[in-house]
């Protein structure tokens, strides 16, 4: 039997962190694309820094997970979070040389912290009971809903802190943030696996990934990033391409974070009570809302209502995919598999942010939300097959 009083106090510590870990990367994102048009002597290249963030976190997965299996989670994660430091100082060192690349190099590095700490929400479930496991994760990721509040409330009070460098005192703040969650993550306690759950047999890393819960869990996750952060991230440029202003556009994220981290608070109980494919169902559904709400115009409230939409749907999505990935391995195969999983995600995220300024730059922000829908779409397409063929393998089971 899982303690769960032990998963219950590292959930909360690891809340926390993943609220200073999201509003780093809020800060950094929101403000990304805005930095790099300033930087940039090709505005099309405008939103590669953001694209360096998902970059770096895809490239980061795979590693950070490795690590932490040959040296514990609270060593790895501190590792990461040092990376993240040194990030956040970096780019506010471009900023004040008016160097692109540099910037982009330095959102390279936040986003290799982004890599450690979206294992967060695996940690939570590594000494939860299967009954509590589900709220263990949706709880750490409800720590993010903080970020919706504080990273663009950072930003906003630190834009202009110093002179003739706009937006450089925000990043001065994240790297604060990041030894913040530094001093926390001490206190986390994730014991290593038993020699009886080490001598469970270990399957391929191909065998795992044939399974088609696994491939409905990381599709889930995966379109649900992608396309999440397709959106997102043309945002504040389409924002001030349609004469809304920065600060307007920094409310849209905030909201935009908050839909994305507060339904957390109850994601977990709503897949223990209706099920993960009626949860991640719910989120396709909204994620199309959110889509014909942006193609309805472009006024502020379009936006608000769209992005707002959108952050929920990403909700349900990546936190049942998450919840269902869990089933899909034992205690020896967890590091291959979360690896694979979110290298995944993160290589469709950073696909996704590339083409979003490219997208925005050429075509439009119409064009942006209808080149989203077929892959909502096919993820829920994906969702109701697993369903049927779960029903139909039930009733031949019955009719034997």
């Amino acid at each position: 039997m899982k303690n769960d009083h032990l998963a219950r106090r590292n959930v909360a510590i690891l809340a926390v962190c993943q609220a200073l870990l999201n509003s780093t990367l809020t800060i950094s994102i929101s403000l990304g694309g805005l930095v790099g048009f300033n930087l940039a002597s090709d505005k099309s290249l405008a939103t590669l820094p953001v694209t360096a963030v998902v970059t770096g976190t895809a490239i980061a997965t795979i590693p950070a997970s490795m690590l932490m299996k040959r040296i514990g989670r609270r060593a790895g994660f501190s590792v990461g979070t040092l990376i993240g430091v040194a990030g956040a100082l970096l780019a506010a060192l471009a900023i004040a040389r008016v160097d692109f690349w540099l910037f982009c190099l330095s959102m390279l590095l936040v986003g290799s912290f982004s890599a450690f700490g979206q294992y967060y929400r695996f940690a939570a479930a590594d000494v939860a009971s299967d009954s509590f496991r589900p709220r263990a994760i949706s709880l750490v990721m409800a720590g993010g809903v903080v970020a919706g509040f504080l990273g663009p409330q950072i930003a906003k009070w630190t834009k202009d802190l110093v002179p003739d460098a706009l937006f450089l005192g925000c990043y001065v703040a994240a790297a604060g943030l990041c030894l913040v969650a530094l001093a926390l993550l001490q206190g986390i306690n994730i014991p290593r696996p038993t020699a009886m759950e080490l001598r469970l047999p270990e399957r391929s890393l191909g065998r795992v990934m044939r399974q088609p819960t696994f491939v409905v869990a990381a599709c889930s996750a995966m379109i649900a990033y992608a396309m999440m952060n397709l959106l997102m991230t043309a945002t504040p440029l389409a924002m001030v391409g349609h004469h809304h202003s920065t600060d307007d556009a920094l409310t849209v994220i905030q909201w935009h974070v908050i839909g994305m981290f507060a339904p957390s608070f109850v994601t977990g109980s709503l897949i223990q009570r209706f099920g993960v494919l009626t949860i991640i169902l719910a989120g396709v559904a909204l994620n199309l809302l959110a889509i014909a709400v942006a193609l309805s115009g472009t006024g502020w409230l379009h936006f608000l209502v769209a992005l707002t939409l959108l952050g929920i749907g990403w909700n349900f999505m990546f936190v049942g995919g998450t919840t269902l990935l869990t089933s899909t391995h034992n205690a020896v195969e967890k590091a291959k598999t979360q690896a694979a999983n979110d290298f995944m995600v993160f290589g469709a995220v950073a696909t996704a942010s590339l083409l979003s300024g490219h997208l925005l730059h050429h075509f439009g922000w119409e064009t942006i939300n209808w080149a989203a829908a077929p892959f909502i779409l096919a993820s829920g397409a994906l969702v109701v097959w697993y369903l049927l063929g779960r029903r139909a393998a039930a009733r031949a089971s019955a009719a034997e």
